[in-house]
């Protein structure tokens, strides 16, 4: 490159020379054309004078392998123009840069920050082979809408009650909104903005024409009534109502929000609004609420499948006991693996033969009952360990589901996870692993499934038929898998699905934005 550079700022070119650039720049391009076909997973067509192969995502739209005239002039426009004109040299300073912008702004948003951080560093090769991204990148730090409102609701004695409610419609440069609603008492503006900007990325690798958006409230579903919960869900969806509909933005099931919660959601909309579907399919119809769960599992055995292995006898450790929890254990079952905990705000349970049908089924029951806690399953079995190791990351796994809360796979205990001899950690939650437990995992050579890919059952599900298969399920995660498999190898990290994700869902978006222009 060095070489490159000196040949274009020479004042005069001997023809000899020149013809020699020109050979070897031709050679690299077709070179170049070739590797992507064949990285993204697609056939190189025969070679004819006549046809060129055809371009992939990543090179259409004018080329994440950008030419030097192209680079050049991207590079000599400024980023922020913001008491003086700032440019970057590559594509690590324009990440640097776009971070620090992000602090400027939103400097008090903590867990958006991390998020832009994280995923700005999985981005520096694309702003290093085109710079023009990284002012689309700057644009898309920006959310296009956001909306915070107030939720009156009566308790059981009488006495009103107030939350937040939140929207926030990132974006729809793919198509109409579409994201998870979150309940519970960790949620506010700076988690939801996190989450939405994540899902940005995460909509855009699945390649299906949906844009992000993620909402919610700070309520906690766990210690109120059924009559409270529903009062309140009619309260948040009276006001909601109003940015949300068929076409327009989907809500779908997120933390704390289950078929109960999104049922009585729906109600209140169709009871106010007057279209409540959208080509012949009820809007906001929760019709598989088991899919994050599922779509968590076919996603670990695509990674166990990638290293010659299965999920077969593989003894799995799932922190949390919510629905994902729950059904991320059936279907482990169903592939022959060996569930072995499950845990709430109580503590957990360990079953050291694992947990069967018969035993799921007891643990759901329990779970099903609004505020129950899992403490009671231990009375209804005689094997069960409560609290037994004191850790839950004492048990020794093969694989590790963390479904609970945000940011529960810290540095400590992705460490803790390693030394037991864990082979893989897959996210059934959002952001259950932090940016330092990601670095200990790839240190220690832990696979890792990030909830950017591994979260995306509900979406996919919504957009195939509702009454398709769990083998079309099944097929369409191999695809998504495959797509981020490739981009990442593409882009010199080869097993790095977080990065794979990351740039495959920003390309699309990007990609999509640059046709927009400046909206």
């Amino acid at each position: 490159m060095f070489m490159l550079r000196n040949i274009l700022h020479l004042p005069r070119a001997s023809a000899r020379s020149t013809a020699a650039f020109t050979a070897f720049t031709t050679t690299t391009a077709t070179t170049t054309t070739r590797s992507l076909s064949t990285t993204a997973g697609n056939t190189p067509p025969p070679s004819s004078s006549s046809s060129p192969p055809p371009r992939t995502l990543l090179t259409k739209n004018q080329n994440v392998h950008s030419n030097m005239s192209l680079s050049k002039s991207w590079r000599n426009k400024p980023l922020f123009r913001r008491q003086g004109d700032v440019r970057f040299r590559t594509g690590l300073e324009a990440s640097r840069l776009l971070v620090a912008e992000a602090n400027r702004r939103d400097g008090h948003e903590s867990q958006f920050i991390s998020s832009v951080t994280s995923v700005m560093s999985t981005l520096n090769p694309i702003f290093e082979r085109n710079p023009r991204y990284a002012f689309v990148a700057k644009q898309l730090m920006e959310p296009e809408r956001m909306i915070q409102f107030r939720v009156p609701w009566l308790d059981d004695t009488g006495v009103i009650r107030m939350n937040r409610g939140y929207r926030i419609q990132y974006s729809s440069s793919l198509g109409p909104y579409e994201g998870a609603l979150h309940f519970g008492s960790h949620v506010n503006s700076n988690t939801i903005k996190s989450l939405a900007f994540d899902a940005v990325f995460s909509n855009g690798l699945t390649g299906y024409t949906i844009g992000a958006a993620v909402g919610g409230s700070d309520i906690n579903p766990f210690d109120k009534s059924e009559a409270e919960i529903q009062r309140f869900c009619q309260s948040f969806m009276t006001e909601l109502v109003k940015y949300v509909g068929p076409d327009l933005d989907l809500p779908t099931m997120g933390m704390g929000v289950g078929e109960k919660e999104f049922g009585y959601l729906a109600g209140q909309h169709k009871r106010i609004s007057i279209k409540s579907s959208s080509g012949g399919r009820p809007f906001l119809a929760a019709s598989c609420p088991e899919a994050p769960g599922v779509g968590v599992v076919h996603f670990a055995n695509e990674m166990m499948k990638d290293k010659g292995d299965s999920l077969q006898g593989k003894r799995c450790l799932i922190i949390g006991a919510g629905k994902v929890a729950r059904s991320v254990a059936a279907k482990l079952l169903e592939f022959g693996a060996i569930p072995l905990t499950f845990s709430d705000s109580s503590g957990h349970v360990y079953e050291p033969n694992g947990i069967d049908q018969a035993k799921l089924k007891t643990i759901d029951k329990i779970k099903d009952e609004r505020g129950a806690l899992l403490g009671r399953y231990v009375i209804a079995s005689t094997t069960a360990q409560f609290n037994d190791p004191q850790n839950i990351l004492d048990v020794p796994c093969d694989l590790c589901f963390p479904c609970a809360a945000m940011n529960d796979i810290t540095e400590e205990a992705a460490t803790k996870l390693a030394d037991n001899g864990c082979m893989a950690v897959v996210e059934g939650g959002y952001s259950t692993v932090t940016p330092e437990g990601r670095t200990i995992l790839k240190k220690r050579g832990l696979a890792y499934g990030p909830h950017t890919l591994t979260m995306t059952g509900s979406v996919i599900k919504s957009a195939i038929k509702p009454n398709a298969g769990d083998d079309v399920f099944a097929s369409e995660i191999a695809r998504i898998y495959k797509d981020t498999k490739n981009t990442a190898q593409e882009f010199n990290a080869r097993g790095d699905l977080y990065v794979g994700a990351n740039i495959s869902g920003f390309l699309r978006v990007a990609n999509a934005m640059l046709a927009h222009g400046a909206v």
